[in-house]
């Protein structure tokens, strides 16, 4: 068994899963981040595919982008000034290349968590 990186985003504002939400995945180098892929959140807030397994899932410290500004700007008037959130980036490290790591976000204009699930 190999393990996998999943992830999905909840609106806790709406009450709802944030569909159409893009994240990207890095891995974080010595002096490097490489851009692994970019996903976008189906209806059920969740990516159609794992973020990251097979050859690929190894040990290491990542970092999922999840580009807020435009979902939120869907439903949130910010004004003509800067969005509170925009980019909201969760760094965390991958131990056990056989686990199953899950990094959601919960998500409001003004405020994120996150941690891990299962």
């Amino acid at each position: 068994m190999t393990g996998y990186l999943t992830t999905h985003v909840l609106d806790t504002s709406r009450g709802c899963p944030a569909e159409g939400l893009k994240i990207d995945l890095y891995r974080i180098e010595v002096d490097a981040r490489l851009h692994l892929r970019s996903l976008v959140t189906n209806a059920d807030g969740r990516t159609d595919q794992q973020m990251l397994s097979g050859d690929r899932f190894r040990r290491g410290v990542y970092e999922l982008l999840f580009h807020a500004g435009p979902y939120l700007d869907q439903f949130d008037n910010h004004g003509e000034g800067p969005r509170f959130l925009d980019t909201v980036p969760i760094r965390f490290g991958i131990d056990d290349a056989q686990a199953h790591y899950h990094v959601p976000l919960l998500l409001s204009a003004y405020g994120y968590s996150t941690y891990r699930g299962s």
